[in-house]
């Protein structure tokens, strides 16, 4: 524990350190880690994200002082230089000793994990003399040495450094001065593999252990290594030799005139002998052969430089160490270039026309980097051994590529966990490459709230041609294409649905009948990916393993597995998403109900070897069919396996990885993606062993997945676009990088950053749902978070899958349970959506790293960030807020930052506002930096607008704007900010209103040209907000990029549209919390702020915002919280006479009970300020109320909690509408099929309305004027009713856009978010002519949801929202688009003359479906009831329903001659259950009701719980909708009507 204000914590470690620059500019201050000593040399960096104990004991690096632009060094320790090789060499070292003068990164890891490492970083550098120097801005200094050239630069280290006024002469070495060949070079002739059958003569210039090695061990020849300066011709030691080999090395290749003069002998010899020369050998070779060289700007030093064999035009990925290179220009005669650098066209290595001489400027020995170009060893070798070389010619497939006129893409329908918001990414992204290459593009897609299924058509972006909103099933995929007759399919950007229904299409030889062709990676490939048995065997053909796995067709057969494998084992669905049903299982008889699941989900399960515990990695490969091949990727979880990757944090680049183990993985993903044949994008998953090299892979997904959206995001290359571009027959040499323009698309991107994915689970939602986490996926989100410590994106990242969360705590967080009920040591043991917090507490605890890790399997380097958190969060707690400021304020204040403490976190700490936090800060100096995602770590430029921000870093990369707005002023903004407060304040200023709009409500167009506008996005998809407020977010961007508006967007969801950064002026990948889109504001000097589009979340920064200055554009903030606040609107609405139900605030238990004794029950209770209905609740009685009341506080925290009276058999109508300073310009009124107690998002909605009153209709349109012109609103709002007769009551009302913007926008042909977006920004916008009478066409509105993985919730609904995406259909009448909606959300129609069980609680309701069970009796289905049901209707219409009895427990079979429900589910002998409890309640018993409609979603049984949708589908049936004709949404729009028509 350390004492009260000893915040020696937050100091940096090490001495101070200072760089000199030779080039004048400004000395670099930071830290100092590894040797005390002073040291000069050349300045130089290196791009690749591992290898550092490869890269200094480089020779090549003699005399250079190394940059690494990766900014976490030193995690994975260094090995032990006493382990060697057969050869004796040490076997992770590249010679015997560091060859680099010093060493500078941004961030030096302390504690280090890895199982090969004896000795830190630090320790290894102390050894050997080196300085190292940390806390320095590395992407600004690689900047500087891209834009000027390498500089001699000059390291000083000491206690109390003061910076000189002037540099003294000799103050900087010139290495390159000195012969650095000299220096490296053995002194002495060695041999190794004496007595292997060919003798090669290698010059030793500062050759790596690893070329030794492939020429000894690998290929088996004897090489004699001789020093740089060895007479060949006098040949001292008169070496045999059948071949010349000439090493890499440092320094200018002229100083070499020995070696030189040695090679000129070689080639000069009749019959020639084979030569083969890498990197400094390359420049020796040309200048040998009478070429030039010269010295490059900042040379290439890199793991991921394309070069392009021009023999054949394949591009590799190469590993480069040198600053010179050979003039092509000048090579001789017969001398002609072997390969170029596909990035600037420079030479990469030459050959003679006709003699075996060659030689490359890169290292295809590699170590580190990648080993692809390996090959030319053997060539070499092969020439030696006089083995004919093959002919090696360019593919012919650029002059035969198909050309494609009419393309069909198969979306992934509506969200479901498992398959989210990633696809309408994907798709867009498809649609957008195909468009560019003059492609019609027809889109089967029935999620109707999606980017993709937009059909504005404007020059900026592209759209599909024709939409189709219908079910994405084999027969209708076929009906489009007899329609559309297109020339090819894509079925990979639509996740598992849209491969599926691929596959089936194939299989029955559908697809080739009609001449359609499956664009990229074909459907064998397909199935051999996800058949196990089959991938096995290919795997095998390639000498690589999966996990023991076997596959089943039944229950015996699983057993017979599993007992081969040995328990336990992993059950898995055959052909399933995010792991649909999966589980573990310890015996037989777990292993049979999870089978049983499992089979209800697929023909064919997989039992699996159970590997948790190992470290669980994936690779984002990309190939095109040339047979290019590029890892874009690779990602290592958080937490071992075991838990499905979609539920773990996953982090990219990988952490803990070696080289060694790096490069191994990844070469597997090549070999395996070649062997498979892939074409475009996949993803491969490993296991790798904790304790050694040991790994086996468990699947290939050979379609763009969740992961590649991740992907995409976290590197900025646009994997589902450049796959496209490929499954049209195009290279990767020839598609250029989207974020240089300038350089290739084969490259691998290399990040100087690190990134953070951290899943949004709603498990809270749902009662009796299990929260532990295991192979099937439970989250229903994610969020990424950017930046330069594993500390700050982890904290980064709790606050955005959390708002309420100021950063990543244990017990401050609220969210462990417990430790009476469950303790620690069992949550930490336990994978649940909270056990990263119990490991928080546990660290705050003083819990070792070591426990933690054994009760955890989490690799200690991530423990070790955690507990670095844990300590500086204790520093503060034990503190004051004067002790931080009184020494080294600065230095502490950042060290906080850089550690990802917010602002707020800070303040809550000392016990100081947030405000006040940001003010001394910011007088401090301490600002975040803005920095770019360019792919390559700024050794290109690249003018991209993809941001971030980090305190680790004192430069920006982008340009700040010129007009600085008065909340950026210090002396403004001290007293200005003094007084705001966080969103967490207990009361609102109401002066907010009046600072909303800043200096005018009415901008003009000018202005915001000028300075732009931010857009908030939506956050992490929840229920509640998903991939509608992401569409609306776009439509606003898009709208302003139409007005010529400058678009700044904030968001943090990889899964988006939105947060492409081709779709806004600058894309800020970052928090929406108040402190970060305050530093963007104030840094980009917008206009203002659109919060309206985005959901919530943005939603609710508009008070917090408007108080600190900042101008909020549209409804001003105060009249945002008039809405918001439950009470105030209430308030409102008596004083305006505008009905609702009777309501009272929450001022006591007691009082809550006392109004619902008085109106009756049942009673709603109602939070304010929350989304999908968070913690609102029916109760029945007393006991519930107060339960509920509990919940409702903890979600509203200091917000009012508003109980009102609940009004049974109520329908309830949406009105969703946009409006300019209180005048609704336009507007839609859809009605909910279902009654009012189904939250709106769950509801079945009809649009236009088709059952309301003319006097209902007349009403809601005099409310909602009413209240549009008392909250003065301006763009997007959403008003709910319910009616009952012609008496219509508010139930509320949202000032931003609702989740049914997209459905209204997309049925009426008008986007209202584009309206929304000219009303805000004052534009003075036009309404729309819409006659909502005069459109003879309905759609429908259908929830989906995925209860199938969420084990053991009540797959019923309420007033809280449940549902986790939605579909829509169009037809000419309700019903029309009733059925296909339906079918469209995956439901699964009883075949004709099926068996369907009923069971109906209320009198009511049973009276109400009597013609539902007439019409079901009429078609010819069995019908099946439980008693009550049973009788009633037998009785009242003699339909012979069965009776079965009703389950009282999980295992009630009931008897042979009586089965019960469960029974006949379990069996499936009925396919679809209609089950209508007795009102939409919760109860907390386990009812027989409960244990029916759980069974059907366990073992795949449709189910209906609705009696209003129930009635719907009866009659549906009747008509024989289920069949119906394709059509897409412009033979809607198209249809003829009287009255409108659009001019």
């Amino acid at each position: 524990m350390s004492s009260p204000n000893d915040f020696s914590y937050l100091d940096n470690k090490g001495d101070q350190a200072v760089l000199y620059l030779a080039d004048g500019s400004q000395p670099i201050e930071g830290h100092a880690f590894g040797a005390s000593t002073n040291v000069s040399g050349e300045v130089v960096f290196n791009t690749g994200m591992v290898g550092y104990p490869e890269a200094l004991t480089d020779p090549s690096y003699r005399g250079q002082i190394l940059v690494l632009t990766y900014p976490l060094i030193g995690n994975y320790g260094v090995p032990d230089a006493n382990v060697k090789d057969e050869l004796g060499l040490p076997l992770y070292f590249e010679s015997s000793k560091i060859h680099i003068t010093g060493l500078i990164v941004s961030e030096y890891s302390w504690e280090h994990s890895h199982w090969a490492a004896q000795k830190s970083l630090a320790d290894w550098l102390k050894e050997n003399n080196i300085p190292g120097m940390y806390g320095v801005d590395t992407r600004d200094l690689t900047k500087k040495l891209r834009e000027h050239g390498s500089i001699l630069g000059r390291v000083e280290v000491g206690k109390e450094l003061s910076i000189p006024q002037s540099i003294p002469d000799n103050f900087f070495t010139d290495c390159n001065k000195r012969n650095l060949v000299a220096e490296v070079s053995t002194k002495t002739v060695t041999i190794y593999g004496k007595g292997n059958a060919n003798k090669i003569i290698a010059y030793d210039c500062g050759m790596k252990y690893n070329i030794i090695r492939y020429l000894v061990q690998t290929h088996k020849v004897e090489l004699a290594v001789v020093p740089f300066d060895y007479d060949l011709e006098a040949n001292p030691s008169n070496l045999e030799w059948e071949g010349l080999f000439l090493s890499n090395g440092p320094g200018d290749p002229t100083m070499c005139a020995k070696t030189i003069k040695s090679i000129e002998y070689a080639l000069s010899m009749n019959p020639p002998k084979p030569i083969f020369g890498i990197c400094l050998g390359n420049q020796l070779l040309g200048l040998a052969a009478g070429a030039q060289t010269y010295k490059l700007k900042y040379g290439n030093r890199g793991m991921n430089q394309p070069c392009i064999d021009l023999r054949t035009g394949r591009c590799y990925i190469t590993s480069q160490n040198h600053g010179y290179a050979v003039d092509a220009d000048s090579l001789p005669s017969m001398w002609k270039s072997l390969f170029i650098n596909a990035n600037d066209n420079s030479n990469e290595g030459i050959i003679h026309t006709y003699k075996p001489f060659f030689s490359v400027q890169f290292h295809p020995e590699a170590s580190g980097g990648p080993y692809d170009t390996a090959f030319l060893f053997e060539k070499f070798v092969g020439h030696v051994r006089s083995i004919p070389q093959p002919l090696l010619l360019q593919n012919i497939s650029p002059y035969t590529m198909k050309t494609y006129k009419k393309v069909l893409v198969v979306g992934s329908g509506g969200l479901s966990i498992g398959q989210a918001g990633e696809f309408d990414y994907s798709g867009s992204q498809c649609i957008k490459a195909l468009k560019e290459e003059g492609i019609e593009v027809i889109l089967i897609n029935p999620n109707i709230a999606t980017v993709q299924t937009s059909q504005e058509k404007t020059s900026l972006h592209h759209e599909a041609d024709r939409v189709y909103f219908l079910p994405i099933r084999a027969a209708v995929v076929m009906d489009i294409i007899d329609k559309e007759k297109p020339d090819g399919i894509i079925v990979s950007m639509g996740g598992q649905t849209a491969l599926n229904v691929g596959v089936e299409l194939w299989k029955e030889g559908l697809l080739q009948a009609a001449g359609v062709e499956v664009l990229g990676t074909q459907i064998p490939v397909i199935e051999a990916t996800e058949d196990r048995e089959i991938f096995s065997t290919k795997l095998k053909e390639i000498g690589e393993t999966i996990a023991l796995s076997y596959s089943a067709t039944s229950i015996p057969d699983a057993i017979i597995a599993a007992n081969k494998i040995g328990y336990p084992v992993l059950v898995r669905a055959a052909f399933a998403l995010g792991g649909l049903g999966s589980g573990f299982a310890a015996d037989d008889g777990e292993l049979k109900e999870l089978a049983a699941k499992a089979f209800s989900a697929s023909s064919q399960i997989l039992i699996d070897q159970d590997l948790r515990g190992w470290k669980e990695l994936e690779y984002e490969v990309v190939r095109d069919c040339n047979d290019n091949c590029v890892t874009v990727c690779n990602m290592e979880n958080f937490d071992p396996l075991g838990i499905h990757t979609g539920d773990s944090i996953v982090v990219a680049p990988s952490q803990t990885l070696s080289n060694r183990e790096y490069f191994m993985l990844r070469a597997t993903a090549l070999k395996v993606v070649r062997h498979l044949g892939i074409v475009g994008e996949c993803n491969i998953q490993y296991a790798l062993h904790p304790e050694s090299e040991r790994y086996c892979i468990i699947e290939v997904n050979a379609r763009l997945s969740r992961s590649s959206a991740l992907a995409s995001k976290a590197t900025g290359y646009p994997l589902a676009y450049v796959a496209t571009k490929l499954s049209l027959g195009k290279d990767l040499a020839t598609i250029r990088n989207s974020v240089t323009k300038i350089t290739t698309a084969c490259f691998e991107p290399s990040l100087d950053y690190c990134v953070l994915k951290m899943p949004r689970w709603d498990l809270k939602k749902f009662q009796r749902v299990s929260k532990q986490l295991g192979s099937s996926m439970l989250s229903v989100g994610e969020v990424m978070a950017i930046g330069r410590s594993f500390e700050e994106v982890i904290q980064k990242a709790c606050r955005m899958v959390n708002p309420a969360l100021d950063g990543l705590e244990g017990h401050d967080s609220n969210l462990t349970p417990d430790e009476d009920d469950i303790p620690l040591e069992k949550q930490l043991q336990t994978p649940t959506d909270t056990r990263l917090f119990a490991v928080q507490a546990a660290l705050e605890d003083g819990w070792s790293i070591d426990k933690v890790h054994e009760l955890t399997k989490i690799d200690k380097w991530f423990l070790s960030k955690l507990k670095n958190i844990a300590t500086l969060r204790q520093s503060c707690k034990d503190g004051t807020y004067k002790g931080l400021l009184s020494v080294k304020a600065e230095a502490r204040m950042r060290s906080l930052k850089v550690a990802g403490f917010s602002d707020r976190q800070i303040g809550r700490y000392f016990s100081v506002p947030e405000a006040e936090i940001r003010s001394t800060r910011k007088l401090l100096g301490v600002f975040p930096s803005v920095k770019q995602i360019d792919t390559l770590a700024a050794e290109f430029p690249a003018q991209t607008n993809y941001l971030y921000m980090t305190y680790s870093g004192r430069h920006d990369d982008v340009t700040e704007a010129s007009d600085t707005p008065q909340i950026q002023t210090p002396q403004i903004q001290t007293k200005k900010l003094a007084d705001c407060r966080s969103i967490s304040s207990t009361e609102f200023h109401k002066r907010a209103r009046g600072m909303s709009f800043g200096k005018s409500a009415t901008s003009k167009l000018d202005d915001f040209k000028s300075s732009g506008v931010m857009v908030l996005g939506c956050g992490a998809y929840c229920i509640g907000s998903s991939v509608e407020f992401d569409w609306c977010a776009v439509s606003a961007v898009r709208q302003l990029r139409r007005d010529g508006i400058k678009s700044v967007i904030v968001n943090y969801n990889p899964e988006t549209v939105s947060t492409d950064y081709d779709e806004s002026d600058r894309l800020y990948f970052e928090e929406l919390s108040l402190e970060r889109v305050l530093d963007i504001y104030e840094r980009e000097s917008v206009a203002g702020i659109i919060v309206s589009v985005g959901g919530q979340i943005p939603n609710n920064l508009a008070g917090p915002l408007a108080e600190c200055g900042a101008k909020i554009l549209g409804t001003s903030a105060r009249d945002i919280e008039r809405a918001e606040d439950r009470r105030q609107f209430s308030d409102m609405l008596d004083d305006m006479n505008l009905q609702q139900p009777a309501w009272s605030v929450l001022r006591s238990k007691e009082e809550a009970i006392a109004f619902a004794e008085k109106v009756g029950y049942p009673v709603l209770i109602r939070p304010s300020f929350v989304l999908s209905g968070a913690a609102m609740r029916v109760a029945i009685d007393d006991e519930q109320l107060k339960n509920f009341l509990s919940l409702a506080a903890d979600v509203a925290a200091d917000k009012p909690v508003v109980v009102t009276k609940f009004i049974l058999e109520a329908k309830e109508i949406e009105f969703d509408a946009v409006a300019n300073n209180g005048i609704i310009l336009n507007y839609a009124i859809g009605e909910h099929l279902e009654n009012a107690g189904v939250h709106s998002g769950d509801a079945t909605v009809i649009l236009p309305a088709q059952k309301l009153y003319v006097n209902t209709i007349r009403q809601v349109k005099r409310y909602a004027s009413a209240i549009a012109k008392a909250l003065r609103i301006t763009g997007p709002f959403n008003i709910q009713y319910m009616a009952k007769g012609n008496d219509v009551q508010v139930i509320e009302c949202n000032l931003r856009a609702s989740r049914t913007f997209p459905f209204v926008s997309k049925t009426l042909k008008n986007n209202f978010i584009s309206l929304a977006t000219r009303a805000m920004c004052g534009l003075d916008p036009k309404p729309y002519r819409i006659s909502l009478l005069d459109i003879d066409y309905v759609c429908v509105k259908a929830p989906m949801f995925s209860f199938t993985r969420l084990r053991g919730a009540d797959p019923t609904l309420g007033v809280e929202m449940a549902s986790t995406g939605e579909v829509a259909c169009f037809g000419d009448d309700m019903h029309e688009a009733f059925m296909q909606a339906l079918l469209a959300s995956t439901f699964k129609l009883p075949k004709k003359g099926g068996s369907i069980l009923l069971s109906i609680a209320a009198s009511a309701f049973r009276a109400e479906f009597s013609e539902g069970v007439n019409i079901l009796h009429k078609l010819g289905y069995k019908l099946y009831g439980t008693p009550g049901t049973a009788h009633y209707y037998n009785k009242k219409f003699n339909v012979g329903m069965i009776s079965v009895t009703k389950p009282v427990s999980e295992s009630d079979d009931g008897t042979d001659d009586n089965p019960s429900a469960l029974k006949v589910i379990k069996n499936s002998e009925i396919e679809m259950l209609i089950n209508i409890s007795d009102g939409s309640f919760e109860k907390a018993e386990i009812t027989a009701g409960y244990l029916m409609r759980r069974s059907c979603v366990d073992f795949g049984i449709s189910l209906v719980t609705n009696v209003k949708c129930a009635s719907v589908l009866a009659e549906c049936l009747e008509r024989g909708l289920d069949k119906f004709s394709s059509k897409h949404i412009g033979d809607f729009y198209n249809l003829p009507t009287i009255g409108y028509h659009e001019t």
